[in-house]
Parts: C-alpha cells; sequence; structure tokens
C-alpha cells in the first residue's frame, strides 16, 4: 500500500509518493495540466500502486474556503470517479511557503526551486499526512 499526495493547481499538479512502510514521502514529478492529466496520474497510481489519494485542500489563512477549494473539490470528485479511490483533503496552510523556505536553506537557484516547487509542496502535504495517521495510530513513540 502507498499513498499519492497530489498539490493541485491550475497549470501545474505536484506528485508525490510514500514509500510502502507510510513513513516517507517522496517527490515524484510535477505534470503539467492538460487533457492527459488524468492518463499520467493513472499510470503513476499503476506503477506506484497507489491505493490511497491525499489531495492539498487549499484553505485561506483564516480558515474559509475560496475558489480555488472549490476548483480542488471539484478535481478531488473527478480522482474518485476515474480511479475508484478514496481521496483526502488535506489542509495544505503554508505547505508551498514550507517548500519553500526549504530550497531556499538549500540554496537552490530561483530558476530550479520554479521546477520543482509543485512537486515539493506535494511532498509537505503528503508528509503532513504520513505523520497525523502515524501519530493518530499510535505509532509515534519517542
Amino acid at each position: 500500500m502507498r499513498i499519492m499526495g497530489l498539490d493541485f493547481g491550475e497549470r501545474t499538479i505536484g506528485v508525490a509518493v510514500s514509500d510502502a512502510m507510510l513513513l516517507t514521502a517522496q517527490g515524484i514529478k510535477t505534470i503539467r495540466r492538460s487533457p492527459k492529466e488524468l492518463e499520467e496520474l493513472k499510470t503513476m497510481l499503476q506503477d506506484y500502486e497507489v491505493d490511497h489519494i491525499v489531495l492539498g485542500y487549499p484553505k485561506n489563512m483564516n480558515g474559509t474556503l475560496g475558489p480555488r477549494a472549490q476548483a480542488t473539490e471539484e478535481f478531488a470528485q473527478i480522482l474518485k470517479e476515474e480511479f475508484g479511490l478514496p481521496v483526502t483533503l488535506w489542509d495544505e496552510r503554508l505547505s508551498t511557503m514550507g517548500a519553500q523556505r526549504s530550497l531556499l536553506e538549500a540554496d537552490v537557484s530561483r530558476a530550479k526551486r520554479k521546477q520543482v516547487i509543485d512537486k515539493m509542496a506535494a511532498v509537505f502535504i503528503l508528509q503532513g499526512y504520513l505523520d497525523y495517521i502515524r501519530q493518530k495510530n499510535g505509532q509515534n513513540k519517542e
């Protein structure tokens, strides 16, 4: 069992996948939005044997929902219907900022950051969810 994390944007979709033990998230790629995006996702779902999708849910900082959240809800419904997998909407506030900060700390050039930011945001989204389910299941004993 693996979980796929998606950062759904207007122009791109960042993709991350968990390891088989559901401990870590790895960035896979950034998909350009197009009529073939579902085909690309389907291939990755099969290649990585994914059985659950976590979709970043863009809430406003005050917790309200805007037009991007509605578009994300509609995309979640498309994913459920197309792939027959559970889709969890996961609060993505600060995921892009966290990804940006990590890339800046790693001294990644501006051009390279632009290429990987959505994939890194997907990693932050998925890692947050993985940490949550591990804690919820009591597996985070330190």
